[in-house]
């Protein structure tokens, strides 16, 4: 059975034209990933006129007068506690909250971190590469640190680090028209967490979202974590049936 640390789930039924999500071990830890492709629709989701949503129900619950629903979601990005985005967040063209370059503590500061942008074709790009010379993003969310970056691991990750969570992140393939997002089932260190994306995946950039409050919603594998209210959101949106 898999360990899903501080997380419930519950069983959901099949939605059509939910993302591709499968189960897969690496070098014994297991992870579920979530494969979209360029022309579906990925979204990011922060706030409604109410304010942050927090969650996946909330979501599918503004999604539902679109006639839409969620096919799959994680949450995507740290946030301070009132669940304000740490950093860039752009939301339908519009930046809601600005990019931080500035090194600093935690994760989040740990450079290189790395913005997460969906456009054209999706990329993973260095925040301070993203500063000065910005991508057209529909989407796009900051976190931190990079994994990947050009398929060399991040400096500072540890391959023997006991600093194990359920984590969770996003990885982009080299010509962008694939996007895999990731958690761990299992608790995992940063350094194989990385080469989940970079060895088992085969993908040249990869970035950090979040841990110990990794969720998933993905009913192809019927998953839906609960837990405290989120900050950013990334999700495909499908009809609903």
């Amino acid at each position: 059975m898999l360990r899903l640390a501080a997380l419930f789930a519950f069983l959901l039924p099949q939605v059509a034209d939910s993302a591709v999500c499968e189960i897969q071990r690496f070098e014994d830890t297991s992870f579920t990933a979530c494969e979209v492709r360029v022309g579906e629709d990925l979204r990011l989701f922060h706030s409604g006129p109410s304010g942050p949503l927090g969650s996946f129900n909330a979501v599918n619950a503004a999604l539902a007068a679109e006639g839409k629903t969620l096919g799959f979601a994680m949450n995507a990005g740290m946030y301070h506690p009132n669940r304000a985005p740490v950093g860039l967040l752009i939301e339908q063209g519009s930046t809601q909250s600005d990019i931080v370059t500035a090194q600093g503590p935690g994760n989040f500061g740990l450079l290189p971190n790395g913005v997460f942008c969906i456009g054209e074709r999706f990329s993973v790009v260095e925040s301070r590469a993203f500063s000065a010379t910005p991508p057209k993003c529909s989407y796009a969310t900051q976190s931190g640190p990079m994994l990947v970056i050009d398929g060399a691991l991040h400096p500072r990750l540890i391959p023997d680090s006991d600093s194990t969570f359920i984590r969770n992140g996003v990885g982009v393939s080299a010509d962008g028209t694939r996007a895999v997002f990731v958690i761990s089932n299992d608790r995992v260190n940063f350094h194989r967490f990385a080469r989940f994306f970079r060895d088992a995946l085969g993908l040249p950039d990869a970035l950090y979202f979040d841990g110990k409050i990794s969720r998933l919603y993905a009913p192809a594998v019927r998953r839906n974590d609960l837990g405290f209210a989120m900050g950013p959101m990334v999700g495909t949106v499908v009809n609903k049936d």
